[in-house]
């Protein structure tokens, strides 16, 4: 995953949540990485100052309810939140790995059998929110994270609860991705059903196996059309021959005939199964397909995108740091202090604070070199502690971290 530096615009620091860099963004906010007192990494999500209203506060808030209430080893888990803040944030666990949708643009479509796995892990993992009485309503591939333990699911701000009668948006307002929305659900037809996350797991999986989703269009009016149409039927071109009666089961345009999730979980194994391989099998060359990380001699060309989050956006081209950047030795010994560091304090030595946080990456200066080193650029004066730089903690690793982010950094921006 590649990590861009903050800008002289972001914070610091949201609620106990130190941050370190940009992971991703999104229509309302912004994604951070951040790290805890205890150093545990976060994804930080903020909403925009532009958009920050009573009405985004209370669908943030709702958003953060419903993170509390879930649990399981395929959710990202809640970490944190403050949803009055000046700037309303939430943190969630810190899944280092592309989104579905940027690893099957960057690698192509999963083998079949890997494909039937994942459908496999999503569902069980939703039939457990659903028993929470849950259902996520924005299921679609940028919303699966594909880190060094295998699959989590993410976003969870659409998310309503089955009882719940209250509703945030307007009569026959219909939000969320139309490419991954069941029918129903593209109609305003209310109260949805644990059917719309089966229809929205088909789809995720057939995109999974072949790269295009069951209805594609020009526009999203168009996209919207066609689901809910009961003529058109989805399009499984190119879909393996033993995925395809699961698919069409999952994409029916009734919700009655679409399969229970334990149905979909069975019917994987099968597929699974009929391969000659076991289901904990499959799982673990799933996690080892997309955990794959670039070797140093891959070019820049190949490099893996960035990761956004919650869902994919245009994103202003600009300086990036992947972990091939990061993937340098550590020092045999800790370095002498310097300007730039932060000394850890000994049994007697207090801490010092540094004139300027490690962990800040710097934006580019406005100098016309390209490609200078960080040894290549004139000394500047060391930055003096203002109200919005306060003393921040680090470990040791987190210092090491920081820094190699300033060195991979410095090394290829435009100083």
């Amino acid at each position: 995953m590649q990590i861009k530096p903050l800008t002289p615009e972001d914070p610091l620091e949201l609620g106990d949540f130190e941050l370190l860099g940009r992971i991703g963004h999104g229509g309302m906010g912004q994604v951070f990485l951040g790290e805890s007192l205890g150093g545990e990494p976060a994804a930080v999500k903020v909403i925009k100052p532009s958009v920050v209203d009573s009405e985004s506060r209370l669908r943030f808030a709702q958003e953060i309810e419903v993170l509390k209430t879930i649990w399981g080893p395929r959710m990202a888990a809640f970490l944190g939140a403050d949803p009055e803040a000046e700037q309303p944030w939430l943190a969630t666990e810190y899944v280092d790995g592309p989104d579905l949708a940027r690893h099957v643009k960057t690698d192509g479509p999963l083998p079949t059998v890997l494909t039937a796995a994942l459908g496999a892990i999503l569902a069980e993992a939703l039939s457990a929110v659903h028993t929470q009485g849950l259902l996520h309503r924005d299921l679609k591939p940028a919303n699966i994270l594909l880190g060094p333990n295998g699959p989590k699911i993410i976003d969870f701000g659409l998310a309503a609860f089955t009882e719940s009668s209250v509703s945030l948006t307007a009569p026959h307002q219909v939000v969320g991705t139309p490419i991954c929305m069941a029918p129903e659900q593209a109609a305003g037809v209310k109260p949805l059903t644990a059917a719309v996350d089966v229809y929205a797991l088909g789809a995720l999986l057939l995109f999974a196996a072949t790269g295009h989703y069951p209805h594609e269009a020009a526009t999203p009016y168009m996209v919207f059309h066609l689901v809910t149409d009961p003529g058109t039927a989805p399009d499984l071109s190119g879909a393996p021959a033993e995925l395809v009666p699961l698919l069409s089961g999952m994409l029916a345009h009734d919700a009655g005939s679409r399969p229970s999730l334990t149905d979909v979980v069975q019917q994987c194994r099968s597929v699974i199964e009929a391969q000659g391989m076991k289901i904990a099998q499959a799982r673990r060359r799933l996690t080892a397909h997309t955990a794959k990380q670039p070797h140093s001699s891959t070019s820049p060309a190949v490099q893996p995108p960035t990761v956004l989050w919650p869902a994919p956006a245009n994103d202003p081209s600009g300086a990036e740091i992947t972990p091939v950047d990061l993937d340098v030795p550590a020092p045999a010994e800790e370095p002498a202090p310097s300007a730039n560091t932060l000394v850890a304090p000994g049994p007697s030595a207090p801490e010092t604070p540094a004139p300027e946080p490690p962990s800040r990456l710097d934006p580019p200066s406005d100098g016309p070199g390209h490609g200078r080193s960080a040894s290549d650029r004139p000394p500047t004066a060391p930055r003096q502690p203002t109200a919005r730089t306060p003393t921040l903690r680090h470990s040791v690793q987190a210092r090491r971290t920081a820094e190699r982010l300033r060195t991979a950094y410095a090394a290829k921006a435009p100083f």
